[in-house]
């Protein structure tokens, strides 16, 4: 009923005259350049506290705050810029720089759509900038959470942060400190069939786990050699401990009893340097470095013995980018640079059976990567309604492997896009994009890894290449009533050297690549302004998408879906503010199962999780304080998990058991005190 209702609105929205004038102004004065101006004035029915608050009120439009686990500075970036820059670091997430950003010192924010001079779109063709305020801003803030569970137990999250701006100085400071548990914390069940379906086993689950967290971030910004310095500094600490407790109701087996712990210390700083070189051109440095240290151990015990599995790893990158832009007119801008980096993970791993090691593949490593890449960007407006975008990258990747596998590879890939940004008539745009894209190899899939709660160990793979694919996109935009928005979204992809899982010589599995394939995506979304329905500064938001996938099975040599990938996804929300935004309250939900198919070589793994469905309800007493209530997972989501185990690699083999698992966490409150100086 609801994917009827959003097909229905879809239709009517498209056919519907613009009726009530856009709330926004663009930047240059027409609506058909594509660049969207939302002034403070637009959020104040909402009262919103901070530049994330907002981000998240902009029309059509959804916070991607990148991939930081991505190596290379580009390839990370988020949809956000502040004062047209990116954040000088990789080592914090967007939300977290947007949060500490309040909401007063935001002057306006730009929705730029196609690209607008001087404005670096990261490759993405909608990009939101936050223009802060040129006046002396100086924030404090002190938050105060708590989740809350059935069960009393409490989990922490303390906040505090320290600005201060005036212009391009600014000087920040923030805090974090968690102590929680997730949704692994849980009680279920367990069953097991053998190959004519007979229950040969019955066992009750409790799931248990607890992550620590400490963060801090330092930040200076000033003018340095008639430019612009930004210096970011972030470290933190993480640990995370958890067990699962099985225990045997009925039938064959032993009650077994596995366990976790990891904990990992990273740092990082970067800085970022531009200048402009006359009134049309301008230069970019950029530097970043990180570090980390991580340590994990875990276990298996039951009747029958134990394993163990341990890790000590250490990694770090170094990245060197330059960007010189010139924009000759307001039609043509030019962009070229280059991007050095290096990389690094040294790791051991050790894995034994009732104290006796067993070798592993691939578990003492050393992985090193040098890379470079040279890009070269043009950007075309040959009229108010069209831009015109043309870019070519080359990345040269250098891999070498020490250790348990002495081997050395070297990589060239061009990366051309083309993409292109139509206007027609005003409040309808179309987007089209042709673009080669090639995906980063996990320096962990080069080691060795287990899951010793499934008895499943896996080796490292030093063959792995990265997998490549050409995409096809188009998208379609139409606004209307002020803040509605319908978008429709239509990508093909023709992909090489998919990562999957593979075979290893001495009965191991590890992820390496299963050849080429094909996918499909399509998408609704449907940003609707209720106050033509009687609810003011209300809004409904819907998604629906389609996913369509095929590459052949490395061992079955049948056609079959991607592993892992749903087949729909789908989600609606609700809120409305009142009384100015001193009340505000709304709901999420998932309005559909996920489920995927996971496979490997002797089995064959489905899981799916129910929608979600969350609440909140937050309350401004005063200006400066901000109280909110969020009751998530209120559906009490069951997550199921069945697997196919045969006995022996599954194209070949009899199936030995099927394993049926579901877990259910409990709803839990989430409630948090905001208060500014």
């Amino acid at each position: 009923m609801i994917t009827r209702a959003l097909l229905l609105a879809t239709s009517a929205m498209l056919v519907m005259p613009l009726g009530a004038a856009a709330q926004t102004v663009d930047a240059a004065g027409s609506s058909q350049q594509g660049v969207l101006v939302f002034t403070p004035d637009f959020f104040a029915s909402s009262s919103p506290n901070t530049a994330l608050d907002m981000i998240g009120r902009l029309p059509g439009f959804g916070l991607d705050s990148g991939d930081n686990d991505t190596r290379g500075f580009a390839g990370a970036a988020g949809n956000v810029l502040i004062d047209g820059d990116r954040p000088a670091t990789k080592s914090e997430e967007l939300d977290s720089v947007l949060r500490r950003i309040s909401a007063d010192s935001v002057e306006r924010i730009e929705l730029i759509r196609g690209g607008a001079p001087g404005i670096d779109m990261q490759g993405r063709a909608v990009i939101a900038n936050v223009v802060l305020k040129r006046t002396v801003q100086i924030e404090r803030v002190v938050e105060v959470n708590s989740y809350l569970y059935p069960d009393g137990y409490l989990g922490p999250l303390l906040k505090g942060s320290w600005s201060r701006r005036e212009g391009d100085d600014q000087l920040e400071a923030s805090f974090s400190a968690s102590s929680d548990r997730t949704g692994q914390t849980a009680t279920g069940y367990r069953r097991r069939f053998d190959a004519a379906g007979n229950v040969t086993q019955e066992a009750d689950l409790d799931l248990w786990d607890r992550y620590r967290n400490v963060e801090a971030t330092v930040g200076w910004q000033g003018r340095v050699g008639g430019g612009k310095l930004r210096i970011t500094g972030v470290g933190g600490w993480f640990e995370t401990a958890n067990t699962i407790d099985t225990r045997i109701v009925s039938g064959a087996g032993s009650d077994e009893l596995s366990t976790g712990d990891f904990s990992s210390v990273e740092g990082g700083v970067g800085a970022n340097w531009s200048r402009p070189l006359g009134q049309r051109a301008e230069i970019e440095l950029i530097g970043l470095q990180t570090y980390e240290t991580e340590d994990s151990l875990s276990g298996s015990r039951n009747a029958g013995g134990r394993s163990d599995f341990g890790s000590d790893a250490t990694a770090g990158e170094s990245i060197a980018r330059a960007v010189l832009r010139f924009r000759p007119n307001d039609r043509w801008a030019w962009e070229g640079g280059g991007e050095a980096a290096y990389n690094f993970l040294d790791s051991t791993t050790t894995y034994a059976e009732d104290g006796v090691p067993v070798p592993l593949p691939s578990a003492s490593v050393k992985v090193e990567e040098l890379r470079g890449e040279a890009f070269g960007q043009a950007t075309w407006r040959p009229g108010p309604t069209m831009t015109v975008e043309a870019a070519l990258r080359v990345e040269v990747s250098d891999i070498r492997q020490s250790g348990d596998s002495d081997l050395s590879r070297t990589f060239v890939y061009p990366k051309p896009r083309l993409q292109l940004t139509w206007t027609p008539i005003a409040n309808h745009q179309v987007r089209l994009r042709l673009e080669r894209e090639v995906g980063q190899l996990d320096f962990e899939d080069f080691v060795a890894s287990a899951d010793v709660d499934l008895n499943q160990v896996e080796g490292g793979n030093p063959d792995l290449e990265p997998e490549k694919s050409w995409i096809v996109e188009a998208v379609y935009e139409r606004r209307f009533w002020g803040e509605g928005v319908l978008t429709l979204t239509a990508s093909h992809r023709e992909w090489e050297d998919i990562v999957d899982v593979i075979p290893l010589v001495g009965g191991f599995e590890a992820v390496g690549n299963i050849g080429s394939g094909t996918s499909d995506f399509q998408q609704i979304q449907l940003a609707l302004p209720l106050d033509r329905f009687g609810l003011p500064n209300a809004r409904l938001n819907g998604r629906y998408s389609w996913n369509q996938s095929n590459v052949t099975d490395p061992l079955t040599g049948e056609a079959r879906r991607f592993s892992g990938q749903l087949a729909n996804g789908c989600g609606v929300s609700f809120d409305q503010d009142l009384r100015g935004g001193r009340w505000s309250y709304g709901g999420h939900h998932g309005c559909n199962v996920d489920d995927s198919l996971q496979y490997r070589i002797r089995e064959v793994r489905r899981t799916e999780t129910d929608p979600d469905l969350t609440f909140f309800i937050q309350w401004k007493p005063r200006p400066e304080l901000t109280l909110r209530f969020d009751a998530g997972n209120a559906s009490d989501l069951e997550r199921r998990r069945t697997r196919f185990v045969y006995a022996g690699p599954r194209d070949s083999s009899p199936l030995a058991f099927r394993e049926d698992r579901g877990t259910r966490q409990g709803p839990f409150v989430f409630l948090q005190a905001r208060r500014t100086f």
